[in-house]
């Protein structure tokens, strides 16, 4: 806190401290905040909780609260983006701190809103905004300064017009005047553009935006630093990545908060039917960027203006390929221009693009993890009101594979879903909205739920993208096959840690083989809805095609898919329609099941670490799959899924009528012990075939009694068949046929010992060995003995 003036009369001291280079405040967005490290103060005879006047460019200043943050670095000071636009000042640049001596506690304060932020908006400002701006915490204040506010729904600014005591700085108590009335202020009028895109408004790119500041804002802002090093400054950037994760808004926000100038380059804007035209255009467009450098030239879309131009249509293309490359390299060293582009294409660019002197550097952006969502969720949500049961971290866990405008997308459900619940007090026929009602809104953890329900990823729009809502629960018995489906999928995903403490690398998927109707597809729903992420179901006919090489095409398309959403699921149900022995199908649709197979495997073999994605295979026919799909590293764990036994008979039947109403009489037990051999589909016909039996016997009851009332038809409510009675059971029993063999049983058994048996030695322990650690450093020695034998 400010301390006591001794001079009475005399004019504030202030003695500079400091220079810090400005940095970007990261763990809080307030407007009266300044953070250093807890040393730095120190060593400034400071103490958080200090009143500080920090001064910026153009003799701007303003006075701020101090506060420690031990993850700032010593030389930086952390300040928001209000904080900046107030003292004119870029990310990178250098402000001072000052020792205030004397703050007055004002009497009455004056401010007024802007008006494209109060745009649609009535009603009283102070309640719905700046009362609980002013008492949530201590704040001063600087006449003149734009402040933000967040609430109701969105964020206004205000501007400080008079302090009284009249000065340039204050306090704000409880016992302060506010006032809010008076014509807005006009944006027109202001320097200060705080709606303009910064970095506090981008989520999950951090260590990319890191990469971009070294590579953009040191050769714009300190070029003297290359020349005297002797180095060539970077001369472009190439922003590569799925659609909607923010490439475009990366660039607009680094122009933004360098104060370069921005020059877009649209791909069709450039092109035009008369000859030579098109790369005039371009060349405009780098002249109009070194008149007014420094400045940055942003090509969005590059991949359709500089393809490879042996493969380009038109000599058009070709011409404005050479034209690109000739202007980038004629950018004089001095000219303070920096090339920008945006691709989610990189592989169809001129190779002449990206090498060194043109594109220098390669940045991908790509789906942001746990974190960056989180991040993503805070940005968006910001100048919502969001209920106390909203916990943005559980949300973002369960967003696997969103991208920045996926969540954008959420949000903007979410609050959609509120606004619904609130259309009974919303005049929708007025043109402004009291903010007394806004404030009344909050999004709440069911608009949230409802939200994430009709939105996916935009990577799997075109993909069926399922979400199950299977649990253990509904599966009956293989107690040991959901212990390992744990271990192959959920334990990667939950501890990564674990494998990389052991060296390993986690397992890529898993094959079902067993009779039909036992599960298998119903395991692979359960698996995706326990570990909670994306689940993409592909039948294996519909990737075959009569074309050559689009067969191929269909399986490179669906694994980019499942890693552009990954962590995810790829369950191939009836593997054995695309994966039989090579050779055996090769004069079907011209060979295409082969080079089907032969892509797939090429697909798992490149599956990396950093991008979970698991494939589940399912068939009821391994005898015919090719042998070099079944090898570990590709579908590394065969699980045989056998016929239900008793107990798991009884769990089918419970899980078949949980929702059904039954008669006292019925014994689930006594059904389990008499259906052995069923598999799980012939149960649930035999469930199936028992409530049939109940809803004919209970519409005929009804057609009988409607006759009898002379054409009436009327329910009788006594006579109805409310239950399912046990004779419903025994005369669907006489129905009930078994859909696998014996035959088939003795089969699948006989394939799983030889498989067993091929796998492994049996039970075999090393000859003599003492099952104990040994140090490496110990110099005990193995028994001698033959290994094998």
């Amino acid at each position: 806190m400010a301390s006591s003036s001794t001079g009475g009369e005399q004019p504030a001291k202030k003695v500079a401290l400091h220079r810090l280079v400005v940095d970007d405040a990261i763990l809080h967005d307030d407007n009266s905040i300044v953070t250093l490290h807890p040393d730095r103060i120190q060593a400034l005879n400071l103490t958080p909780g200090d009143t500080v006047l920090v001064k910026g460019k153009r003799r701007r200043d303003t006075v701020l609260i101090l506060l420690a943050d031990e993850h700032c670095e010593e030389f930086k000071v952390r300040i928001n983006k209000v904080v900046r636009v107030n003292l004119r000042v870029k990310l990178g640049e250098v402000v001072s701190i000052h020792q205030i001596q004397e703050v007055k506690y004002a009497k009455k304060v004056h401010v007024l809103p802007l008006d494209d932020t109060i745009e649609g908006l009535t009603g009283n400002l102070f309640d719905s905004f700046l009362k609980d701006y002013f008492t949530e915490c201590f704040r001063p204040l600087r006449k003149g300064d734009l402040f933000l506010v967040r609430g109701a729904m969105r964020a206004v600014e205000f501007k400080v017009v008079e302090i009284d005591p009249p000065g340039e700085y204050c306090y704000v108590s409880a016992d302060t005047e506010i006032f809010c009335e008076g014509e807005p202020v006009r944006r027109e009028d202001e320097e200060n553009k705080l709606n303009e895109i910064g970095y506090e408004d981008i989520g999950g790119v951090r260590k990319q935006l890191a990469l971009i500041r070294e590579a953009v804002e040191l050769p714009l802002r300190h070029p003297t630093l290359f020349r005297t090093i002797g180095v060539k400054p970077p001369r472009g950037i190439l922003l590569f990545g799925p659609p909607g994760t923010g490439k475009t808004m990366i660039a607009r926000a680094v122009a933004n908060e360098t104060g370069a100038f921005f020059t877009v380059i649209n791909g069709p804007e450039i092109m035009s039917k008369l000859n030579g035209e098109s790369e005039s255009n371009l060349r405009k467009a780098f002249a109009e960027a070194e008149r007014n450098a420094p400045s940055i030239i942003f090509i969005d879309e590059v991949d359709s203006i500089a393809p490879k131009r042996e493969q380009a249509h038109g000599e058009v293309e070709r011409r404005i390929v050479s034209q690109l490359l000739t202007l980038m390299d004629g950018l004089k060293t001095r000219s303070n221009v920096v090339v920008m582009a945006a691709t989610n294409r990189p592989n169809s660019i001129d190779p002449a693009l990206r090498r060194f002197g043109r594109f220098d550097r390669e940045i991908d952006i790509g789906v942001p993890d746990g974190v960056g969502r989180l991040e993503i969720l805070r940005v968006h949500t910001k100048n919502m009101k969001l209920s106390d049961d909203v916990d943005l971290e559980s949300v973002s866990q369960n967003l696997h594979g969103f991208v920045g405008a996926d969540l954008a997308s959420l949000c903007s459900e979410a609050a959609m879903n509120c606004i619904r619940k609130k259309m009974d007090i919303i005049d929708l026929e007025a043109e402004t909205i009291d903010a007394e009602i806004l404030n009344l809104m909050a999004v709440d953890k069911d608009d949230f739920q409802l939200a994430s329900g009709v939105s996916n990823p935009s990577a799997l729009r075109e993909t069926l993208v399922e979400v199950p809502d299977v649990s253990w629960e509904d599966i009956g018995g293989l107690e040991s096959v959901k212990r390992e489906l744990e271990e192959t999928i959920q334990y990667p995903i939950e501890f990564p840690h674990m494998f990389e403490k052991f060296g390993m690398s986690p397992s890529k998927g898993v094959l079902f083989y067993g009779p039909p109707g036992c599960g298998k597809t119903l395991l692979a729903k359960a698996v995706a809805t326990m570990i909670h992420c994306n689940f993409i179901t592909i039948k294996g006919p519909e990737l075959l095609s009569k074309y050559l090489g689009e067969s191929e095409g269909n399986v490179r398309e669906v694994f980019d898919k499942a890693r552009a959403s990954a962590p995810c699921v790829l369950f191939f149900d009836e593997l054995d329609s695309i994966a039989i022995q090579r050779g055996i199908s090769a004069n079907d649709a011209g060979g295409a099941v082969d080079r089907v197979l032969n892509q797939l495997l090429i697909e798992m073999d490149g599956l990396t670490a950093k991008k979970t994605v698991f494939i589940i295979g399912a068939t009821n026919r391994p005898d015919i799959l090719d042998s070099a799909l079944l090898r570990p590293g590709r579908l590394d764990q065969l699980i045989y899924i056998p016929l239900p036994d008793e107990p798991s008979r009884l769990k089918i039947f419970q899980a078949c009528l949980r929702k059904t109403p039954l008669s006292m009489d019925v014994d689930l037990a006594a059904l389990a012990r008499h259906t052995p051999g069923f598999s799980g589909a012939d149960i649930t016909e035999i469930c199936q075939r028992a409530c049939k039996f109940a809803i004919r016997e209970d519409i005929e009851k009804d057609m009988k009694k409607a006759a009898e009332n002379g054409g009436e038809d009327m329910m009788d409510e006594d006579n109805a068949v409310a239950y399912v009675e046990l004779r419903h059971f025994e005369e669907s029993m006489r129905f009930a046929r078994r859909s696998v063999s014996d035959a088939d049983v003795r089969k699948y058994k006989a394939f799983s010992q030889s498989l067993h048996q091929s796998r492994g030695f049996g039970e075999f322990k090393f000859p003599g060995a003492k099952h104990q650690m040994l140090d490496q450093n110990d110099t005990a020695q193995m028994p001698d003995g033959d290994l094998y034998a």
